[in-house]
């Protein structure tokens, strides 16, 4: 498993909720390259709940939603944007048992759409949630464009 890089750090204006190291109210998640799978772990805290000790699903969905972005962008090599989410709710995520872990593996493309699997699972490992992500992607070149993709190759450690 290889960390990846988070090249969008040193782009004007970056303050990502979910992956931004500096925003003062965010989660700061890095995440990890297995094969062709994106992952990445968090510890929640009491800040994001929604009833008590249970991890908001707002905030869940919010983690699944982001964990596809970077499998799009490292396993696709592109950018793009959420063009819609299926989420499945199976268990609570209990905040005070420990860290949780989210995988996100790109299950399908067909033409600009890339339909990526996004899980997550509490600290004993059973899955709570999966979201099903539909990612509008552009062409790289487009994506470098319009969006500051940064290319595929920024995102990977060097040796």
């Amino acid at each position: 498993m290889k960390k990846l890089n988070n090249p969008f750090i040193h782009q004007k204006g970056y303050d990502c909720f979910v992956c931004s190291p500096t925003n003062p109210i965010g989660l700061h998640l890095d995440f990890y390259l297995d094969g062709d799978v994106v992952k990445t772990n968090w510890q929640p805290a009491d800040v994001y709940q929604g009833y008590p000790n249970i991890l908001h699903g707002g905030i869940q969905a919010t983690l699944l939603d982001e964990i596809a972005s970077w499998a799009v962008y490292v396993i696709a090599g592109t950018g793009g944007v959420t063009s819609r989410m299926e989420v499945r709710y199976k268990k609570p995520v209990l905040i005070n048992k420990g860290k949780i872990y989210l995988t996100g593996e790109i299950i399908e493309q067909k033409q600009k759409i890339i339909t990526v699997c996004s899980r997550l699972y509490n600290n004993a490992g059973d899955l709570c949630t999966e979201g099903f992500v539909f990612y509008y992607v552009f062409p790289p070149e487009v994506a470098k464009a319009k969006m500051d993709y940064p290319g595929q190759e920024a995102f990977l450690q060097k040796s």
